[in-house]
């Protein structure tokens, strides 16, 4: 069985280290640079090609964190497990409290609140800000988590192969903020604060991005694309529109909105070496860290009262 090159770097420094016990070395060989791939001097600090440190930089960081989860999408499969665990915990929470399991629902109001669903009140006026991205994480129905992650999984793989790991992860993060945010902004002016989660404005994010990137291109098999995504999206509107079905439209616009922009603005295709890639790996990193931080918040603000 052939091992990835990653793991015969790994073998092989195991083999360097036995061998120096036992008063024998090889010569050093030359490193590959954990950015952009290149092989690089034996005592190199630094890429001679895209001036990545070899020592430490948040691209071989990310690098790092992209092998250990394997495969060619790691931070979808990173986002369905979240999304899951998080599922898991209010469900079971729920059960706890006394609420029964079905498809249609499980998840109390009061879990939900505690674990960072939006809720306009405690945003605007308690400024629990986390409640913009930690609501994407959550879940109300088994039918609504099946669907979402249907999504994730089928859209989320295609645009992450188009961005690039990292900036895909800035794209569905802030997609997914904003989406809630112009929720926010119209339950304030509505007068009509509900509580508020899903990952479907992050989800509609992917496919504003994708509608975007279908703009660029041209041919008969990315035309019948497009129009394919978008009368998904009259479907998606239409039912929020249709009486007695709750579904957030407010969140759908902002992120397929936003998504739509960014997909305008950010070049459909993975970041080259150099410059573009540092910058990429900085926004992911960035994304990371708010996530990581929404998550620590919630926590600090889960005995809250219910909603």
């Amino acid at each position: 069985m052939n091992l990835p090159y990653e793991w015969l770097m790994r073998v092989d420094k195991i083999k360097d280290s036995l061998r120096g016990l036992f008063g024998s070395k090889e010569p050093p060989r030359p490193k590959m640079c954990p950015a952009c791939g290149t092989l690089v001097g034996t005592t190199a600090t630094r890429c001679h090609e895209c001036g990545t440190s070899l020592n430490f930089s948040l691209s071989a960081a990310g690098r790092g964190v992209s092998g250990f989860f394997g495969g060619e999408t790691p931070v979808t499969s990173v986002l369905l497990i979240v999304n899951i665990l998080m599922f898991v915990v209010s469900i079971a929470s729920s059960i706890q409290s006394g609420e029964g399991l079905s498809l249609t629902g499980g998840v109390s109001s009061e879990v939900l609140f505690r674990l960072g669903a939006q809720f306009e009140p405690v945003i605007t006026e308690g400024h629990q800000w986390f409640r913009l991205l930690t609501a994407c994480f959550l879940h109300l129905s088994i039918i609504h988590i099946g669907f979402n992650m249907w999504v994730l999984w089928d859209v989320g793989r295609v645009i992450e192969r188009v961005y690039g790991s990292a900036r895909y992860l800035f794209l569905y993060t802030l997609t997914g903020i904003t989406g809630n945010i112009v929720s926010v902004v119209w339950d304030h002016y509505s007068a009509r604060p509900a509580l508020s989660a899903g990952a479907s404005g992050a989800l509609m994010g992917l496919i504003g991005l994708m509608i975007a990137i279908t703009t660029r291109r041209s041919g008969a098999a990315i035309k019948a694309e497009r129009t394919r995504l978008i009368w998904w999206v009259v479907i998606i509107f239409a039912m929020g529109a249709y009486p007695g079905v709750h579904v957030n439209n407010s969140a759908h616009f902002g992120g397929l909105a936003s998504g739509f922009l960014l997909g305008r603005l950010f070049a459909d295709r993975e970041p080259t070496a150099g410059s573009e890639m540092k910058r990429a790996y900085a926004l992911g990193w960035l994304a990371a860290l708010i996530i990581i931080v929404s998550f620590v918040l919630m926590l600090l603000h889960v005995r809250d009262g219910g909603a």
